[in-house]
């Protein structure tokens, strides 16, 4: 007799953990060098570079919209699936709810960010 397998969820959230520690990782350093202490201390790039017009102009922009979109929707992810599965780690047993929550959070702020940067427009 042939065992019934179960189906699971589990490949994407592990596939958006991937993604989102692969961008963090690659993209993570270079954002908080820029917008953290290069921009600030005017090292390396004009001060202008994080004016409001030309961030207007990135965020508007299809490319900017979609770079955006992918650095917040998968670093909060990726932060979800490491805060669930290090539950477990601090003493609690994580359940449905602490699922629910961690990935409805990260859920609610890919649907956030998705309505804001449609709103700015094109």
């Amino acid at each position: 007799m042939k065992p019934t397998l179960k189906r699971s969820n589990a490949p994407i959230f592990w596939a958006l953990f991937g993604a989102g520690g692969m961008l963090s990782a690659l993209f993570g350093p270079m954002l908080v060098f820029i917008t953290g202490i290069a921009v600030p201390l005017g090292l390396l790039l004009p001060p202008d570079t994080m004016s409001y017009p030309r961030m207007l102009a990135f965020a508007q922009n299809w490319i900017g919209k979609g770079f955006v979109f992918a650095v917040i929707a998968l670093f909060l992810w990726h932060a979800a699936h490491r805060i669930f599965h290090s539950l477990h780690d601090v003493g609690i047993h994580a359940g449905t709810g602490a699922k629910l929550l961690c990935y409805g959070l990260a859920m609610l702020g890919t649907v956030v960010a998705a309505y804001a940067l449609l709103t700015i427009g094109f």
